[in-house]
């Protein structure tokens, strides 16, 4: 095979990659939010446990975000969910493939990624305030950054490692690495 045959194979299969992670993604995301825990202050998004792919492909990154901006616009999020809940996917995978190095540190971009921008999302998007006073301070910023951090780590820390797990031996022939 000659460099540039080589290269476009590369280019195609970059490509399918990142669309059925894109799709994968959309697929669970719909099956989580039938009930009710794919968006919200409580969510435990199973296609999160995706984020864990940039271990073993840089397709995962656009995929992700893809996936997560396709999953937003079609369960009903408003649009700056659609914006900003797709920069901390995409952010999360970006880091995610910069740590791959290191097998437990890849699950924790995401985590910090949703943990930071979501709790913003839900307090000024949707209005959700009031959640946790203390006082006359609403704490809502930080009740939020509790919850949809947890919700990551059930998803991303435990679900994800579980699926990278499951992948890594099989992961040459599913993802054409070496």
């Amino acid at each position: 095979m000659n460099n540039e045959t080589k290269s476009s194979h590369e280019k195609v299969l970059f490509m399918a990659q990142a669309g059925v992670i894109a799709a994968i993604y959309v697929v669970l995301t719909i099956f989580i939010n039938a009930f009710n825990l794919a968006s919200g202050a409580i969510q435990i998004r199973i296609s999160e446990a995706l984020c864990v792919l940039p271990f073993f492909t840089p397709a995962a990154v656009p995929g992700l975000a893809i996936g997560c901006l396709l999953s937003n616009i079609l369960t009903g999020c408003a649009i700056w969910d659609v914006i900003f809940g797709t920069l901390a996917t995409l952010l999360g995978a970006i880091f995610s493939y910069k740590l791959r190095k290191h097998k437990f540190l890849v699950t924790l971009p995401p985590v910090i990624a949703n943990a930071v921008i979501i709790p913003f999302i839900l307090c000024y998007a949707y209005g959700l305030t009031g959640a946790w006073m203390v006082g006359n301070a609403d704490l809502s910023l930080l009740f939020y950054a509790l919850t949809v951090g947890a919700g990551e780590v059930i998803s991303v820390c435990v679900l994800g490692t579980l699926l990278r797990k499951a992948l890594e031996p099989v992961a040459k022939h599913i993802f054409n690495t070496n």
